[in-house]
């Protein structure tokens, strides 16, 4: 059995994890611990989901860091995911910037545990021109990243069919294959 840290970011197609990511992972046998950005830990409050992810993986989400003498009350992961991740999350991993939870797990880790990343982006994300030293930066240390028009084609801001799935599969196939 694989622990698997979910981190996920405030990007579209968040609220989906539940069912699209988590759910999919522990029906494989994995163990899933999720730590949400504080943003993305809002969005899921406001419609009720945290409770959902709670129940499918039967462990805390987590958005806020633990006191010192607590325990952590996820397992340690054999690999860490970042999905969906935003624009500016990734530049921050890329960075080092490790200004809440969810990206000081990842910031922590970025060059020793297995880590696969989606950056959630669009068009206009990927024409800023730090973008492609970021995730130049990331394959440098051995992320994973589910990018690319194989996986994602990028689309112009609001030009995308809004309901647009993410790459589920391959984020799924991404993790077992960091595994």
């Amino acid at each position: 059995m694989s622990s698997i840290a979910l981190v996920a970011g405030a990007a579209g197609g968040v609220e989906a994890i539940g069912p699209e990511l988590v759910k999919p992972l522990v029906e494989r046998g994995h163990v899933v611990g999720v730590t949400l950005t504080p943003s993305a830990a809002t969005w899921l409050e406001a419609s009720g989901l945290i409770e959902e992810l709670e129940r499918l993986t039967g462990l805390p989400v987590r958005s806020a860091p633990r006191l010192p003498s607590e325990a952590s009350p996820h397992p340690k992961p054999d690999v860490y995911v970042g999905a969906p991740l935003s624009a500016s999350s990734v530049a921050k991993l890329a960075l080092g910037i490790a200004d809440n939870q969810a990206l000081t797990s990842l910031c922590e880790n970025v060059a020793t545990t297995p880590m696969v990343v989606f950056p959630r982006v669009n068009a206009a994300h990927s024409r800023q021109p730090a973008w492609s030293a970021h995730i130049a930066a990331l394959r440098s240390v051995g992320v994973r990243l589910v990018y690319g028009e194989d996986v994602w084609p990028l689309a112009e801001p609001r030009v995308a069919a809004p309901n647009r799935a993410l790459p589920w599969a391959a984020i799924i196939e991404a993790t077992e294959a960091a595994l």
